[in-house]
């Protein structure tokens, strides 16, 4: 049974979902600093939810907060309420991939976004509120962007490459800050690469440089001035592993798989079994791992 037919399940009571191995994941404790915030923060969208339960920011901002908590079963039945109410919504849909995604629900969310793509097409974009903000408090994403990206990961993690690289350009289009670029660029080169497209990717690495202005993710720029062979691999490891959980997931996914697709699957599958062992299983870096792990047909 492949990763497709994994998705079709029917969720679980407990634990919070399955690995693509059928492995529970339960849910994840935050740190007590986290949580105080977070649980204040869901309150609030809590609060105003009761006042206007019909209000599509309000319906968007309660699944959203609900997820940041861990509960992202419940999320989904949130934003699945607001398609209800709101079909025409292409938020709604884009916000429901994303936590189906979290779950390994690959299908259903590539879906959602595929749905997202009509509904804003011939759209203008409109920038997406962060649900942390950063210390410039300059938003860094925008609706056509987290939609095209979130669709180029769910088909990345499919497998599905070519669809992952047409979902990456269309990216690419949508972006125009150094954030965006950065993990845009990321993902798409990771996808050049897989499908043996090197000199286009070499092609991309040009735009970038160590002087770009980076607000977020920093961790992807890491990541592409390796690619670029401006640091190396073992340098960006040792970062990863000093940044701790959220360094080896993100950064360390790029190590691995540019291990991956140059020859050295040894040393892929070791950073792979490394990610894997941590607890935090919703970031992309660890997702795509285990579906690296799952197609390669080696259990973590």
């Amino acid at each position: 049974m492949g990763i497709r037919g994994n998705m079709t399940a029917t969720l679980p009571g407990e634990p919070e979902t399955f690995s693509f191995f059928g492995h529970p994941l339960n849910k994840t404790l935050l740190r007590p600093e986290t949580k105080q915030t977070q649980v204040k923060l869901y309150n609030e969208a809590l609060e105003e939810y009761e006042k206007d339960p019909d209000n599509a920011d309000n319906i968007i901002w309660m699944g959203r907060r609900t997820a940041y908590i861990g509960n992202f079963r419940e999320a989904i039945a949130i934003f699945s309420m607001g398609i209800e109410k709101h079909p025409d919504d292409p938020r709604m849909y884009r916000h429901r991939g994303h936590r189906f995604i979290t779950l390994r629900y690959l299908d259903r969310a590539v879906n959602d976004f595929e749905k997202a793509v009509e509904l804003i097409r011939g759209k203008e974009d409109e920038i997406e509120p962060d649900g942390m903000p950063n210390d410039r408090g300059v938003p860094v994403s925008s609706l056509h962007f987290n939609i095209w990206y979130h669709l180029g990961l769910s088909y990345y993690c499919l497998g599905e490459m070519n669809k992952a690289l047409h979902a990456y350009e269309k990216c690419w289009e949508a972006s125009e800050i150094d954030d965006k670029y950065i993990s845009t660029g990321h993902w798409y080169y990771m996808t050049l690469r897989r499908l043996g497209r090197d000199a286009m990717a070499e092609r991309l690495l040009e735009f970038f440089d160590r002087d770009m202005d980076i607000i977020e993710n920093q961790h992807y720029h890491n990541c592409m001035l390796m690619y670029r062979g401006e640091m190396t691999e073992e340098e960006l490891m040792g970062k990863a592993r000093e940044l701790g959980a959220l360094g080896l997931v993100t950064i360390g996914y790029g190590v691995a798989n540019w291990y991956n697709y140059n020859g050295e699957k040894d040393k892929a599958i070791s950073i792979y079994r490394e990610i894997l062992a941590l607890e935090g299983w919703g970031g992309f870096g660890y997702i795509a791992a285990e579906a690296d792990m799952y197609h390669l047909g080696i259990r973590p």
